[in-house]
């Protein structure tokens, strides 16, 4: 009797395994491309239609004004259950119902009829967001440990590129589609639906995967991450002050710089393309910047040349807002990919995903929080004052702390050996 020849290692079991799980990374790249394009297009296209959705509900202004107000509410508020969620669902499925929720939410809000309706399929939408702004970096640290600054930066020129998108043709859509403004907001749901899709397989994938290929991490950081306090590290507080701060930025810029070139003689056109190439700097830049950042052990350097772009674009809209209208546009484009830099931190910061989890919590949620009153401030001075010195002055103050604190949480260190130390410290003073 002939003998049964082993499996090749080229068709055995360790192959399909391998074959599989080459399988599966590449669903995950593509899910996390579709849900970064889907984390900004409830808010942009609203913007971009919000003279229309105010006369459309009857909406006043201040209510409008509180509107533009409610994403990073929102996300703060729903982002704090983010962990919670993932370690009870898995980080896959609340990432795969977050996208269902902004679908759901897109489509109804624009037929629920009245100002009530509107805002809570606007909240729906953004819940979901919120949950997936947090659990992104835990998959990328999940799926990718070795490629964190790659992955962030795919993942964070996907949602640039999708903000990017939904300002630019929510309009052009709205008037082929016979200049209904409920069907220009609702065609966005189409986009969520599809992010849906490679979500579903991997919900039971990821379960599986990470039963036959737990995350490789020590005893020692699996004790630390469960019972870790993460309001007890200085680096999570610097990192979630300087979201918070680079989040406040990124808003005024998105709300007020149209009007600061408008003032300054600038045409309505050109100030609008103007936001666009400012917008449009980080789909480029929002994939560099992780890739630099993850192969210095110390990103203050870079916190540090976004901080002086910055500086440097608000001391031209001081002194010369149309002159250099260009030159500061672009400046102000390079300073805010601040916030990839923020995500790619969060993912340096903790040791493992459970840890990587809390801390994007923590930081965006703390940070979401920190920006709420940046763009209300802005308005009132520039009411008040009646020009663009004092909020300019302002922005340009806070970019100072922005720096400050982006350079502490740019140190190489990780909030589980911050808070080992500190409760180490703490039980030397007492013996």
């Amino acid at each position: 009797m002939t003998p049964t020849a082993p499996p090749s290692p080229r068709t055995g079991p360790a192959a399909k395994q391998a074959s599989t799980r080459a399988w599966t990374t590449r669903l995950v790249v593509v899910g996390i491309v579709l849900a970064a394009l889907n984390l900004r297009p409830a808010i942009t296209s609203l913007g971009a239609l919000l003279e229309e959705v105010r006369d459309g509900l009857g909406m006043s202004g201040t209510l409008a004004g509180l509107l533009t107000s409610v994403p990073p509410l929102c996300f703060a508020v729903f982002g704090v259950m983010a962990p919670r969620l993932a370690r009870r669902f898995g980080a896959g499925a609340v990432v795969c119902v977050g996208m269902a929720a902004i679908a759901a939410g897109l489509v109804i809000r624009p037929f629920l009829g009245g100002t009530a309706g509107f805002l809570a399929g606007t909240a729906l939408a953004l819940m979901g967001i919120a949950v997936s702004n947090v659990l992104m970096p835990v998959i990328v640290k999940r799926w990718f440990p070795d490629r964190v600054g790659s992955m962030t930066g795919l993942y964070s020129m996907a949602l640039a590129l999708g903000t990017s998108l939904a300002a630019a043709l929510t309009v052009p859509m709205t008037d082929a589609l016979g200049g209904h403004w409920q069907s220009g907001l609702a065609l966005w749901a189409v986009l969520a639906v599809v992010a849906v899709v490679p979500w579903i397989p991997l919900v039971s994938r990821d379960r599986a995967a990470t039963a036959a290929a737990p995350e490789h991490v020590s005893p020692d950081v699996r004790r630390q991450d469960e019972g870790l306090r993460i309001t007890r590290s200085r680096t999570a507080w610097a990192l979630a002050v300087f979201f918070g701060l680079q989040a406040t930025a990124a808003y005024v810029t998105m709300g007020w710089m149209p009007q600061i070139f408008r003032d300054a003689g600038v045409p309505a056109g050109e100030a609008g393309v103007l936001l666009a190439v400012t917008m449009a700097m980080g789909v480029p830049l929002a994939f560099v910047i992780p890739r630099v950042a993850t192969r210095l052990t110390n990103q203050g350097p870079v916190v540090i040349v976004l901080g002086a772009c910055g500086l440097a674009g608000y001391a031209g809209l001081y002194l010369a807002p149309a002159g250099g209208a260009w030159a500061w546009a672009l400046l102000l484009g390079i300073s805010n990919c601040a916030f990839p830099l923020a995500l790619t931190m969060v993912g340096m910061r903790a040791k493992s995903s459970v840890g990587v989890a809390k801390l994007s919590a923590f930081a965006q949620s703390t940070g979401y929080l920190i920006s709420i009153p940046g763009p209300l401030l802005v308005g009132v001075l520039y009411q008040h004052s009646g020009g663009w010195g004092l909020p300019i002055a302002l922005m340009a103050g806070l970019m100072v702390p922005q720096i400050v604190v982006g350079t502490l949480a740019g140190r190489n260190r990780t909030v589980e050996d911050e808070v080992a130390a500190r409760a180490d410290r703490a039980a030397a003073e007492a013996a």
